[in-house]
């Protein structure tokens, strides 16, 4: 898939199968191939077909784009045979229902408003450290310890704050995160399912064409397809001002909002991790000498960033 196609939901179906069946190995997929190597990685597009009793032709054209309304039974049947897992399946059902309309409806901008109980939540999870993002990992709104936790990204200004941009640009992320590779992985997945449904939002097409241009870490996993994320776990940081901490964390939606999570990470209380929080959020209550000036609508209030 081309940097342009990257987001066109024209081919969004195909790029989705075409990843998934390069990814497979005929062993894995219980093929029995012959002594010679072949010339690239993958099931062959026949092969696939085969597996999924539809013709072969059918699914050339499926991954070109040129069969955009495959049935439920097709569909189903090249998950089975892609061995897909539940939320990859219900990724390409939603692929397969997106490819069918001739008329997609004009994408709606996404808010980037907090409600004032959202920030006095805020405020009230501290010391632990908690932010709200968009769907796009847009970093709205953090308590102290919140935009503390995510060493350096105070730095940039208020629209500029983006969790994926920071993990693939902000020379700290990779200190930060001892496993970097998951971790953008994970923002990479998000992204992509995101694509998958809403192709032609322009916050999201703004963001990853940028990081296509920036970032070659990001165009390699972003040719993955890959678009499983994770809703809560565990985190280790490399924190430069309270060393390394090991914290869990949880992502919630907020109803009302669309597309806004709050996420809130925590630690055992008379743990060292615990006091590591403690001290993030003692460290990011003080002023910033030198925090950069935003234009006047950027202003964040007292618990936004």
């Amino acid at each position: 898939m081309t940097r342009e196609q990257a987001t066109s939901g024209g081919t969004e179906l195909g790029g989705f199968l075409r990843a998934r069946r390069a990814g497979m190995t005929p062993a894995g997929a219980g093929l029995t191939v012959g002594p010679l190597p072949r010339r690239r990685p993958g099931l062959r597009r026949e092969e696939l077909a085969t597996l999924a009793c539809i013709s072969s032709d059918y699914y050339t054209r499926l991954e070109q784009g040129k069969e955009t309304r495959p049935s439920t039974s097709v569909v189903d049947a090249l998950a089975r045979a892609l061995r897909l897992e539940e939320d990859e399946h219900e990724h390409l059902r939603s692929l397969a229902v997106l490819a069918a309309r001739t008329a997609p409806e004009p994408p709606t901008p996404p808010s980037r408003t907090i409600r004032p109980g959202v920030k006095l939540l805020l405020e009230t999870l501290r010391p632990n450290p908690a932010h709200v993002v968009s769907r796009t990992n847009d970093l709205l709104a953090a308590n102290p310890s919140g935009l503390r936790l995510l060493s350096g990204i105070e730095e940039w200004p208020v629209r500029q704050r983006n969790i994926a941009r920071y993990a693939f640009l902000h020379p700290a992320a990779r200190d930060l995160f001892p496993d970097w590779a998951t971790q953008v992985r994970g923002c990479v997945a998000r992204l992509r399912a995101l694509a998958g449904t809403d192709p032609d939002a322009p916050d999201l097409t703004r963001l990853v064409g940028e990081l296509l241009l920036k970032s070659p870490e990001f165009a390699r996993l972003w040719e993955r397809y890959d678009i499983k994320g994770r809703a809560h776990g565990r985190k280790t940081f490399h924190h430069p001002d309270v060393g390394d901490l090991t914290v869990g964390y949880q992502s919630m939606e907020l109803e009302g909002t669309p597309g806004h999570h709050l996420i809130t990470y925590y630690a055992e209380p008379g743990t060292a991790d615990y006091d590591g929080i403690v001290l993030l959020d003692m460290l990011g209550s003080r002023p910033a000498p030198h925090q950069p000036k935003s234009s006047p609508q950027d202003e964040p209030t007292s618990s936004s960033t």
